[in-house]
Order: C-alpha cells, then sequence, then structure tokens
C-alpha cells in the first residue's frame, strides 16, 4: 500500500502555520491530525489524518505526550479498552499504548471527551508494566 505522504505534506505545513494555542488536561481526549506516519506508527485518518488521542501529560502549553485511540478492540499488553461519553452517547476505545509519543498543541482540534479517573490510572499502570 502507497502511503498519502504528499497530502500529509501539504496539511503539515498549514499546521506549522498556525498560531492558534489549544488548552488542554490530563485525560482529555481530543480529535488531532496525527499524521501520515512511517511503517507501523499508527496513522491519521481521512484529508486531514484525524485520529482521536488521550492526553498524558503536559509539559507546557506546546507540548504533550498522547497515546493514540481506536475503535478495533482487541486484548493484549499493548491495549487498555475504556468507555467515555461523547454528546450522550457512550464510545468504547482501544488506547494503542506502544504507540505513545510527543505531540505539539499545533496539532490539536476538538476536544471529544474525559477519560475517567480510574480509567486513566489503570492505563497509566498498564503503560508502565508495558516498558519494564
Amino acid at each position: 500500500m502507497i502511503k498519502d505522504f504528499d497530502n500529509w505534506n501539504t496539511v503539515k505545513q498549514k499546521i506549522q502555520d498556525e498560531e492558534v494555542v489549544v488548552g488542554f488536561k490530563q485525560r482529555d481526549i481530543f480529535y488531532m491530525k496525527m499524521g501520515k506516519n512511517i511503517g507501523y506508527e499508527q496513522d491519521g485518518k481521512g484529508d486531514e489524518f484525524v485520529r482521536p488521542v488521550v492526553i498524558v501529560k503536559g509539559f507546557n502549553k506546546f507540548m504533550f505526550f498522547a497515546i493514540p485511540l481506536s475503535t478495533k478492540i482487541k486484548d493484549g499488553k499493548f491495549y487498555y479498552s475504556f468507555e467515555f461519553q461523547r454528546n450522550g452517547d457512550t464510545i468504547v476505545n482501544n488506547a494503542l499504548l506502544s504507540q505513545m509519543r510527543l505531540f505539539s498543541t499545533k496539532r490539536l482540534l476538538n476536544k471529544i471527551g474525559v477519560m475517567k479517573s480510574d480509567d486513566f490510572v489503570e492505563m497509566k499502570i498498564k503503560f508502565k508494566k508495558l516498558i519494564d
């Protein structure tokens, strides 16, 4: 499969020029412009290469660690399944623990929910076990 790096490059250039700073907190779930990435790294979807993420840790108002989310539910040490509320609906997602990485807030689009505190703690415990 040929990846659409040329269109992602165009979107990425527009993101770089944006001056908007989006506020965020731990546990927030956002849609963001994930991009078209290399190999087995998680990609965004659609014309804007969008994917939901959960914010794990902010470092300043410009950078944060986040874990990409997927609606494909899988079991195993690389995944954490949880539910959150979005516009009154219950959404089931898998946090793709092995895909956590650092992002710029320039990629953030809109907040779509908040991960429950208990789930957030359990997800972090599972992530720490993954990297130990």
